[in-house]
């Protein structure tokens, strides 16, 4: 018996969307390793100037309780996307914006303390030109807080996009910002571990 044609085209059409979600996926994960490297040319570069033979030192500098108020809202928002992604998968919506707008406030929360962090900082005297340690550690975590920042607003994007767009498109656009949110989340335990951690632990 012969297949409809509609249903042959059908098949055809998912296919194609398959593919292309494939090829997303490949081009963002080459983009993530460009990411990957930068990002760890900055961390050698801290790690070379780190202590700097002019104060301040990081044991000067570095607050506890801040570092541990940042970590907490931004770790835990890996648990609210990921929360929103499994929601999606299971035709929940009211768990696909719990996950999306809680992720959204405890990123907006990460900014809002290391922007006080760095003014912090800045108005002790500790300023990007002050010493070799002072300019790769703002370099490093202020490009970690680009990618935050950037996050937020693709984030607010997808809030937008959810009840407007097909869910099969909406799935794929979620999807890639989790990989992309994890990776920020993975950047922010080595600056953890490796900037802060060692004198403040």
């Amino acid at each position: 018996m012969n297949t409809p044609k509609w249903r042959e085209r059908g098949r055809i059409m998912t296919t194609y969307k398959s593919d292309r979600f494939g090829d997303k996926q490949l081009g963002f994960a080459l983009y993530l390793i460009g990411e990957l490297i930068m990002f760890a040319t900055l961390f050698a570069t801290y790690f070379l100037f780190t202590p700097s033979a002019i104060n301040p030192t990081p044991s000067e500098t570095f607050e506890l309780r801040t570092v541990v108020i940042t970590s907490i809202c931004l770790l835990s928002s890996s648990a609210t996307i990921h929360y929103a992604e499994k929601a999606f998968e299971k035709g929940k919506e009211k768990g696909v914006w719990i996950g999306l707008i809680s992720t959204l406030i405890l990123a907006t929360a990460f900014m809002g303390f290391e922007i006080h962090e760095f003014y912090k900082y800045a108005s002790e005297g500790y300023t990007l030109t002050e010493n070799l340690f002072l300019s790769s550690f703002y370099i490093l975590v202020g490009l970690h807080a680009a990618h935050v920042l950037f996050g937020i607003g693709w984030m607010a994007l997808l809030c937008y996009h959810y009840p407007r767009i097909p869910n099969a498109i909406y799935g794929q656009k979620q999807k890639i910002f989790t990989y992309y949110w994890h990776f920020v989340d993975v950047i922010w335990v080595f600056i953890i571990t490796f900037v802060y951690g060692p004198y403040l632990f």
